[in-house]
């Protein structure tokens, strides 16, 4: 099938509209949410409402359960635009953790449609003190006690905004026997804020996206039913790998838009500061930063693109997100970097949005895996080809 990345007309509107949304809903208050580590909740509010009655919001969730019904083509061309701004004021742009599809029965009506409608907000809880990269290792707990469950651990850099109303929490439900050997298996579970036992309380201040929340989640021997399981018992990293690994491309454009950011932030700067009698951007010491920018950026953008197209065909491996989103995410950091080199002193002044996407550039080789993870991820696909 021949390749074509040309936007469609809808896809254009979508671009368009979601830029303009953000600069005039989303811009206009990006200094004030950073400084103050927190988004005032009349400001969330409207942003939300303004969304919604837009279109915009859970676009990226199907039309059958109320969602704007993105393809993936689009919905990379609506996660570049959102990524020009801060994480804290896109989330109530809103788009639900597609994971939430699996949802069935009475879980459709509690958990998947409030939230596609914006009256729930929901976290991902995978993280824990003891596991990070490695997330075969979380030791959360849920025992089984007739049909209910009894969870029992803890959780942190749990990323949101605002108290969520529910987690999707992974836990550890009994040891399966592999040709590997053992193997934990694991289970997702939906848990309701107010729980008995359930606790949540925010953890430490991150200089990313400061007011992006960062929870901590304490479960203390905390009662669920089995209906509150997501999906299958056992099966909770079947569904944890299908959500992380099409988030990694989506990661990939938000990193793209944010460099697009910098990058014309930059060009603007050179054409018109002046040093010894020209503009800077006629020194080739400026110039060549410039287009050694627009040229990576050009990159992650075909990569990126090309990435979403073999996902949106069924083609795309694990190996192709871990591409992308190594590629995207180490590029924004080279652009951010040299954005603030060629403004000099002026860039670190939090007068201009520059240093706050410095900053906020930093964690994306970070979360949805490290860099490190992801050429793990990406050997690892190359050297198998060879010993299989």
């Amino acid at each position: 099938m021949p390749i074509d990345f040309q936007q469609t007309d809808e896809q254009r509107l979508l671009v368009e509209t979601t830029r303009q949304f953000i600069e005039a809903e989303i811009y206009p208050h990006e200094r004030t949410v950073d400084r103050l580590g927190e988004v005032p909740a009349e400001l969330s509010s409207e942003i939300k409402r303004k969304a919604i009655e837009l279109g915009l919001y859970s676009a990226n969730m199907p039309e059958s359960v109320g969602g704007g019904g993105l393809d993936v083509m689009s919905q990379m061309y609506f996660e570049r635009e959102l990524g020009k701004c801060n994480w804290a004021l896109q989330k109530f742009i809103g788009r639900p953790s597609a994971i939430l599809m699996a949802c069935k029965d009475e879980q459709i009506e509690r958990y998947l449609l409030p939230t596609v409608r914006g009256q729930k907000m929901e976290v991902f809880a995978l993280t824990e003190p003891g596991s990070g990269s490695d997330a075969m290792s979380i030791s959360t707990s849920a025992r089984q006690q007739g049909d209910d469950y009894i969870l029992k651990g803890q959780k942190h850099f749990i990323s949101g905004v605002g108290l969520p109303d529910f987690a999707i929490v992974f836990t550890v439900t009994g040891i399966d026997e592999t040709p590997k050997g053992k193997r934990k298996r694991v289970t997702a579970f939906l848990v309701d804020r107010g729980e008995p036992g359930f606790t949540i309380r925010r953890g430490p201040r991150c200089v990313s996206y400061r007011a992006y929340d960062n929870f901590e989640l304490f479960f203390d021997d905390v009662r669920l039913h089995r209906r509150q399981i997501l999906g299958e018992e056992g099966r909770g990293f079947d569904l944890a790998n299908e959500w992380l690994t099409g988030g990694r491309v989506m990661i990939a454009a938000n990193c793209c838009g944010k460099a697009e950011r910098a990058l014309d932030l930059a060009i603007g700067w050179a054409a018109t500061r002046k040093q010894f009698g020209q503009t800077i951007g006629k020194f080739q010491g400026v110039s060549f930063k410039l287009a050694d920018m627009a040229t990576e950026l050009r990159a992650a953008d075909m990569l990126t693109a090309h990435t979403c197209w073999k996902l949106a065909q069924g083609t795309m491996s694990n190996a192709d997100a871990a591409m992308a989103k190594l590629y995207a995410s180490e590029m924004l950091g080279r652009v951010t970097d040299h954005a603030i080199q060629i403004f000099g002193g002026m860039g670190l002044m939090d007068e201009l949005p520059l240093e706050m996407l410095w900053r906020d550039a930093r964690i994306e080789r970070i979360w949805e895996g490290t860099s490190e993870i992801q050429r793990h991820i990406i050997s690892r696909d190359l050297l198998r080809a060879r010993e299989a």
